[in-house]
């Protein structure tokens, strides 16, 4: 069915039009080699019974590694057998040792489902006796106990055990005596600020499994990034084996990279990423190909959703197909209650729905069936993510299609204009700094309440690693521990006392640390309606400030609810249900100030400061637009406080000192603001191809005169607290950004500039007000390109960007 609706949309030239790269990737056949011949005979007639007669050659070597007692990082495709090449040395372990345990931990709880679905199946076959748990924040109390008496096999995620289980392991003594393995699945998502903070949750768990006389090995899975042994190493601070050589086989996949068309050709605007998204996938779903489309948002998902279920001509999740039987499309997003979450994985495995809408919440291998096709709704961010979503289809060895749709940002048009380096390399390198003093405190606080710190686990700490070549060391938490206990001490929440570090503050720290975002608290979504109350969904408390506003609309599984009220004291946001035709956008203004200078010098025609900056966000007033023309009908005001932000950043200068600057002084104010506001935008989506991260890694903010520095600057900062190497990283490769963004600007077809070269001018306004709908660039294109220009004059030609190496940025 799938090759006749490829010959179909090949044939068409309105959507050929809009093509502008089809690559075809040859399927590959497998490379089995027979089970070892240590494998227990019912773990052989498990995997029999689910057809599987012979391992891949990365499975075996995974289960070889892992027998010898090697750390290992196992890096092959989406649906390559990673669950089975770790679950069988485990599962093996676990039979060799009546009292072995395993802990498993995935990113998502939605994955860790998925997981105890397979782990549970392969138990059943086997008739194997290993109680197999999961325990996250859905698991009902009344489990927790048994789990904890019982379980050999428990499935987890990095933030259940920091919160859960690491701070009660006195109630885990069992389970922690006889741990044996540790699963870290998924292992490209631990980056940045979530990484730094799951290796702090290592630490902690090696140094509790210790103290309870185990010293487990550690299997880590991974999507295809650029450096998983660093990045393996890096979080266990542990040796690790690498295993890549994938032998799995994979179906024949088309994967079309899609501009949409233009609707305004004197302007350069496009049509909509979201109705081009639901043009194409209805047209799939008409046709029977089972479609998963990628969101880049909340709101996107359900609008995408919404539009494609009006598009098939029906109500909510259910919509009659023309000629009989239906066709069921749901949308699926973090906040849906965990019911919600079941139900429409459940469906998506039986067959009862035709097609999702999702954002990253479904991007990892969360088994959803067989699917036929993936629509990327814009470029993730990152050419991981980017086949991390399109593998969600294909998984098994059909033909399969993907489909990336470009939105009008520079950086989706710079990936559409260079298909060579989308598709001739996969350069995302993951990396880590354990050692931010923001997440080193947090997580130090939450060590000390589980253990209290020996004066020479201290010395151990703050040794010279050289002094024993070769020897891994004790766990510790860096070599200013020391430090900083002392600090905690003057605070009051630490005593020293008999050659001991003890907690002694009545807080409970790991509540109020999230190893995700900057706060730890949620928002409950609570629905009234006739004198009830009900829970329908819940949100982290900064994107509540933006989406959950009063006077907001909040989209949930095709309906739509207004906000009647929004109480940041206590967690609640009250809704109602409402019928309108539009939705809201909350506009932002920021504020910042530097605090500390580390490095200023000269660079790239610029002066350069690199240092900590404060960052204060505030949502002040919202855009009513309407459904699908998305016109703006109306605003509306935001009264709530501002979220504040220590965190670092690089600032790139114009004082008349510098040739930019001095060039940039001879123009008038208008063109002025221009080209700082401008080179922002291009900056903001250029960089994330350079530093390897994802776009919502960083924050730009720009100044035509900076009262500090009285001239005018652009900073890029990091957008989590303390930093996470991405300012560093940036001051290192500042020139090869800027060459990035004269090309993009170079290469555009335009003649005055659209929102794919000088950016939306709307979202960029300067002063951070919100322009009408007439309102009109005070730039073009070619005076951007001049300033690029000036900007660096002695820089070398635009690089190719597939030969942009994946070596990681940042302090670590």
């Amino acid at each position: 069915m799938l090759d006749q609706v490829l010959a179909d949309l090949r044939a068409d030239p309105r959507f050929m039009g809009a093509v502008h790269h089809w690559q075809v990737l040859p399927a590959q056949s497998a490379r089995p080699v027979p089970f070892p011949r240590t494998v227990d005979p019912r773990l052989r007639a498990a995997c029999l019974q689910r057809g599987i007669t012979e391992l891949y050659t990365h499975q075996a070597h995974c289960y070889e590694r892992a027998r010898a007692g090697c750390n290992v990082v196992l890096v092959t495709p989406t649906a390559s057998g990673k669950t089975l090449a770790y679950n069988l040395p485990i599962l093996q372990g676990c039979l060799e040792d009546d009292a072995a345990t395993a802990l498993y931990l995935f990113p998502t709880k939605a994955l860790a489902q998925d997981q105890l679905h397979e782990l549970s199946a392969m138990l059943r076959a086997a008739d194997l006796p290993l109680p197999a748990f999961t325990f996250d924040g859905d698991t009902p109390g009344s489990l927790r106990t048994t789990v904890r008496a019982e379980g050999r096999l428990v499935i987890t995620n990095p933030d259940m055990l920091h919160a859960g289980v690491l701070p009660n392991h006195p109630k885990w003594a069992r389970f922690l005596r006889a741990l044996r393995f540790v699963v870290i699945d998924e292992l490209h998502t631990y980056r940045g600020i979530f990484g730094s903070h799951l290796t702090n949750v290592v630490r902690r768990l090696r140094r509790v499994a210790a103290f309870h006389g185990a010293c487990p090995r550690f299997l880590c899975c991974s999507a295809t990034i650029g450096n998983p042994r660093q990045l393996a190493q890096r979080i266990l601070e542990q040796p690790v084996e690498l295993i890549d050589d994938n032998g799995a086989p994979s179906g024949e996949r088309h994967f079309v990279l899609y501009n949409p068309p233009l609707v305004d050709r004197s302007q350069g605007i496009r049509r909509s990423v979201a109705l081009e998204a639901q043009a194409v996938a209805t047209r799939l779903l008409l046709q029977g190909v089972k479609t998963i489309v990628f969101a880049r948002s909340r709101v996107r998902t359900e609008l995408i959703a919404s539009y494609i279920r009006d598009a098939l001509g029906g109500e909510r999740d259910d919509r009659a197909r023309p000629g009989g039987g239906s066709i069921r499309v749901a949308a699926y997003r973090g906040g849906y209650l965990p019911r919600e979450r079941r139900a429409i994985e459940r469906g998506l495995r039986a067959g009862e729905l035709a097609g999702v809408v999702a954002t990253t919440a479904l991007e990892l291998g969360i088994d959803i069936g067989d699917l036929d096709a993936s629509i990327l709704a814009g470029f993730p961010g990152t050419i991981a993510g980017s086949w991390q979503q399109a593998g969600r289809a294909g998984r098994r060895t059909g033909t399969s299609l993907s489909l990336l749709i470009a939105s009008a940002s520079p950086i989706d048009q710079f990936i559409i204009r260079h298909p060579q380096y989308f598709f001739e390399r996969s350069p995302e390198s993951g990396w880590v700094d354990p050692d931010n003093i923001y997440v080193l405190l947090d997580q130090l606080r939450c060590a000390l309440f589980e253990l209290p710190f020996a004066d020479t686990e201290l010395a151990a700490a703050e040794a010279d690693p050289a002094a024993a070549p070769g020897a891994v060391p004790q766990p510790a938490f860096g070599r200013e521990v020391g430090a900083l206990l002392r600090h905690l001490e003057q605070s009051g929440t630490v005593r020293h006392a008999a050659g001991r570090w003890y907690w002694a503050d009545r807080a409970y720290p790991a509540e109020h640390v999230s190893l995700r975002t900057s706060g730890a608290a949620n928002v409950v979504i609570v629905e009234q309606r006739a004198g009830t109350r009900q829970a329908i969904g819940e949100m982290d408390l900064p994107s509540a400030k933006t989406l959950l506003h009063d006077g907001a609309i909040y989209l949930h599984r095709g309906a739509q609810f207004i906000v009647v009220r929004l109480d940041v004291a206590d967690r609640r946001c009250y809704v109602e249900q409402a019928d309108g035709n539009y939705f809201t956008e909350a506009v932002v203004q920021s504020e910042l100030r530097i605090l500390h200078r580390d490095l200023e010098c000269e660079g790239a025609g610029l002066y350069l400061l690199l240092g900590d900056i404060l960052l204060r966000r505030e949502a002040t007033k919202f855009r009513k637009l309407r459904f699908r023309t998305h016109e703006n009908l109306g605003c509306g005001e935001i009264d709530l406080p501002p979220e504040e932000m220590h965190t670092r950043a690089l600032v790139l200068c114009f004082p008349p000192a510098t040739a930019a600057g001095a060039w940039l002084a001879q123009c008038g104010a208008a063109q002025r603001s221009f080209i700082v506001d401008r080179l922002g935008v291009l900056v903001r989506n250029v960089a994330p191809v350079f530093l390897l991260c994802d776009p919502h890694d960083l924050g730009v903010a720009t100044r035509l005169r900076d009262p500090e520095l009285e001239c005018p600057a652009v900073y890029v900062h990091d957008a989590h607290p303390g930093g996470s190497g991405l300012a560093e990283g940036l001051h290192q490769r500042v020139a090869q950004v800027l060459a990035g963004c004269r090309e993009l600007v170079a290469a555009c077809a335009c003649v005055a500039g659209c929102p794919s070269c000088i950016g939306p001018p709307a979202a960029y306004a300067p002063g951070g007000a919100v322009p009408d709908s007439g309102h009109a660039v005070a730039g073009t294109r070619q005076e951007l390109l001049e300033a690029l220009q000036h900007l660096a004059p002695a820089l070398p030609e635009a690089p190719h960007l597939a030969a942009v190496h994946a070596a990681a940025p940042g302090r670590s």
